[in-house]
């Protein structure tokens, strides 16, 4: 009884929220927009835009072939993430797990997703430390280094440059990131869900123990503890089909849908929850640049702590 003061003010942040920020649809315009009209409309207001052909100039929207990519990165070593089920960097029980690496040349993993009978286990390019600046770096002429208004838009160049390939059924477990995310799509498409920072308090968050999948025969994987107390905070909930006995708070959050194809590019703010999936061979590549931890960040602590609080209260 004694959170119902502060679960009501939650409430009534959640209304504000629905009638004067949350989108109920995602953004489009069909040009670039300059560094200003990006800055002043969608970066200082966080909220997502997609721009449909935004990166179709590039000569990867039509060179990056299967047997181009084979003619002129086939030989390089690349890692890949393996699951049994697609699902990297999520939980699994009562174990947040993180995929088995393998390292292999990049034609032996288009091998494995070209064919005829499917793997077992789920392949997936996605390894985040700027994978396309290290181990595709062949491929850097048929892109661009940044992405030129929104550089000038942050005031710095991005710090990591990622890339994206694999399997129909490898899926990004909801999650939020610390920063501002330019996603392109170079072929195939990806399927977004979304949800704005401030669903925050609707949207379960638990502390696990971690793992680490290895496979142990074709397509079985066990989960090797990591052997120490650490834990992840991470999010349990599937928004494809959230459990609402479980966490019936999520009937609060507003989340939104959309699909980014080939050429387009997505402008994901921080902090924002998103949950992916992808077409079979789906290319992309995303630009991360550096969020600004000002007073909107301090805001953001706020809502954190006080959600965290809430929660506990109502336990």
């Amino acid at each position: 009884m004694e959170s119902a003061p502060l679960h009501d003010a939650l409430a009534r942040f959640n209304d504000n929220c629905k009638d004067f920020f949350h989108p109920c649809t995602v953004a489009e315009i069909t040009e670039q927009p300059s560094p200003l009209e990006f800055h002043r409309r969608w970066v200082s207001a966080n909220l997502p835009l997609i721009i449909r052909g935004g990166a179709s100039h590039w000569a990867a929207v039509n060179k990056w072939t299967r047997t181009y990519l084979r003619e002129k990165v086939g030989d390089l070593t690349v890692t890949v993430a393996v699951t049994p089920n697609g699902f990297a960097d999520a939980v699994h029980g009562s174990v947040f797990v993180t995929p088995e690496e393998r390292v292999m040349k990049f034609a032996e993993f288009l091998n494995i997703l070209e064919a005829r009978e499917r793997s077992k286990a789920v392949f997936y390019i996605q390894k985040q430390n700027s994978n396309f600046t290290d181990e595709f770096r062949k491929l850097a002429d048929d892109v661009e280094s940044d992405v030129c208004w929104a550089t000038t838009a942050f005031g710095k160049a991005p710090d990591a440059v990622n890339f994206w390939m694999g399997d129909e059924r490898a899926i990004t477990s909801m999650h939020r990131d610390h920063y501002e995310n330019i996603y392109c799509v170079v072929s195939g498409h990806k399927d977004f869900i979304l949800l704005p920072p401030t669903d925050l308090p609707w949207v379960p968050y638990e502390n696990y123990k971690t793992g680490q999948f290895r496979e142990v025969a074709n397509g079985q994987f066990d989960i090797i503890g990591s052997g120490d107390d650490s834990s992840v905070p991470w999010i349990p909930l599937d928004p494809e089909n959230p459990d609402f006995d479980r966490y019936p708070q999520y009937r609060q959050a507003s989340p939104v849908k959309c699909r980014v194809s080939a050429g387009d590019i997505l402008y994901l703010p921080s902090l924002w929850f998103h949950h992916v999936r992808q077409s079979h061979g789906c290319i992309a590549l995303n630009y991360w640049y550096d969020m600004e931890f000002d007073i909107k960040y301090c805001y953001y602590k706020l809502l954190e702590d006080l959600s965290l609080t809430s929660k506990k209260m109502l336990k």
